[in-house]
């Protein structure tokens, strides 16, 4: 396969416009254009996943975490970062990160999580605002329903379990059409009285440039009339964290024993037990630490998440269990996640787990 046919496909699962702006995914090195026979799935890329990619005849690695992070001045091969690009190069294995993007979509990285603790229902926890837009185009009457399926198809009028969902009003619209146009209706010169229905419909801004190629694509007017409104509402599918709620109640003790065991954990650093069962559970794959005031807030029993510094273990403040799994121990199963995915998409394409464990962090 083409890099760029997986890239693609991640990509639409995962669009790169929801990275956080500190991020840096997407291709960082190889050729989108060359063909590979096999990819090589991995948390965190590192000179000895680079040798095994190299070993199993895998010319794409696809990591979760970016090793290409901040600048870089120079490829001496001065730290792992350096040594691992240049191995990279070296074997000419093409190297792909999906982070936050990942992070933060309904089906990601959180997701997983969420199933990892069994729970079958779980809701963004931080949606994020500035992600949606509303679309208005004028129509004539008998194309509404050309136009209306164009933009549904695109990704258009999805509100949460619902999809298809427009509106439409009536009315008449006017235009005069000038000196070399090629009018749908009417004559050059001559000004139009058309009925014209009003659609309306709200898309994910990260699917603007679909949407308004279905719209433009079914419309039957040369020059089309629309507006592009940003809208405050969240989008309940994009944001930060996960929140949902166990079948039945657990004791802490017990709830921190079953985390331990879904998550292959030695330890779970965590807040002193309350007494009270564990239902409602927020988590956060990776570092989520700015999340334990949203936790609080939707009354989750307890917070999972990676690498809570001391003083931030005390803005549990008594109001729920706080449980630190790991950054690693958070996110490890999303390589799996994302073996699942593009084995569902491209089912011949040989996508192998590294067998490699690169948390850099022992417990003894």
């Amino acid at each position: 396969m083409r890099i760029k046919d997986i890239m693609a496909a991640l990509e639409a699962w995962a669009p790169r416009s929801l990275q956080e702006d500190y991020d840096n995914c997407g291709l960082q090195i190889g050729d989108p254009d060359a063909e590979v026979g096999a990819a090589l799935i991995c948390l965190d890329c590192t000179e000895q996943v680079v040798e095994e990619a190299s070993r199993l005849g895998c010319g794409l690695i696809i990591s979760h975490h970016p090793v290409i992070f901040r600048g870089l001045k120079s490829l001496s091969g001065k730290g792992y970062v350096e040594r691992t690009i240049l191995a990279a190069i070296k074997h000419g294995v093409a190297l792909y990160a999906i982070h936050t993007n990942l992070d933060n979509i309904d089906t990601g990285v959180n997701a997983e999580i969420g199933a990892r603790l069994g729970i079958t229902a779980p809701r963004i926890l931080a949606p994020r605002t500035g992600q949606l837009r509303k679309l208005i185009v004028f129509v004539p009457i008998d194309h509404a329903d050309a136009v209306r399926n164009a933009v549904f198809e695109a990704g258009g009028g999805h509100l949460g379990a619902y999809d298809e969902c427009s509106f439409t009003v009536g009315g008449m619209g006017t235009f005069r059409p000038g000196e070399g146009s090629h009018p749908f209706i009417g004559n050059e010169g001559t000004r139009e009285l058309v009925s014209e229905f009003r659609l309306e419909f709200i898309y994910p801004t990260h699917q603007e440039g679909a949407v308004l190629a279905a719209m433009r694509s079914a419309h039957p007017y040369e020059e089309v009339a629309y507006d592009l409104i940003p809208l405050a509402n969240t989008h309940q599918g994009i944001g930060s964290g996960m929140i949902g709620e166990l079948d039945k109640p657990l004791e802490e003790s017990k709830f921190l024993a079953m985390v331990k065991e879904a998550f292959g954990l030695k330890v779970v650093r965590h807040t002193r037990i309350l007494g009270k069962p564990v239902q409602r559970v927020a988590w956060c794959g990776g570092s989520g630490a700015f999340l334990i005031g949203k936790a609080k807030g939707a009354g989750a029993d307890a917070y999972l998440t990676g690498d809570i510094k001391y003083h931030e273990f005390f803005d549990a403040d008594s109001q729920l269990l706080l449980a630190d799994i790991g950054h690693y121990g958070s996110e490890q199963y999303t390589m799996n996640l994302i073996q699942r995915r593009l084995g569902e998409l491209f089912p011949t394409f040989a996508v192998r787990l590294t067998g490699m464990v690169t948390d850099p962090i022992y417990h003894s």
